[in-house]
């Protein structure tokens, strides 16, 4: 039996795949200094960083424009991850991470 890693079609596919992993850290890392900028304006101003709301927002605005196949109970559950710990990613930035 042939090793699927020879595969040319798994190749393709697996090519594909990675490119696409590639444009989600990169936005990822986008929205990270985004939310970074957005903290520090609402410190600056006043207002807490955390709004609970927005998040709401947020998620139902992603459900809304979902066409699929990711089902809208993935999407709370995955952007539930992904708002949380961007939230910690921006909170750290500029921080001496060296100690």
């Amino acid at each position: 039996m042939a090793s699927s890693n020879s595969d040319p079609v798994i190749q393709r596919h697996r090519a594909q795949i990675a490119e696409i992993d590639g444009e989600i850290l990169s936005a990822l890392n986008r929205r990270i200094k985004l939310v970074k900028h957005l903290k520090d304006y609402k410190e600056a101003q006043g207002f807490p960083f955390f709004d609970a709301a927005q998040e709401d927002v947020v998620i139902a605005n992603l459900c809304q424009a979902n066409g699929g196949p990711l089902s809208n109970e993935g999407i709370h559950e995955i952007f539930g991850v992904i708002l949380e710990r961007l939230k910690s990613e921006a909170a750290g930035l500029g921080e001496d991470k060296s100690e």
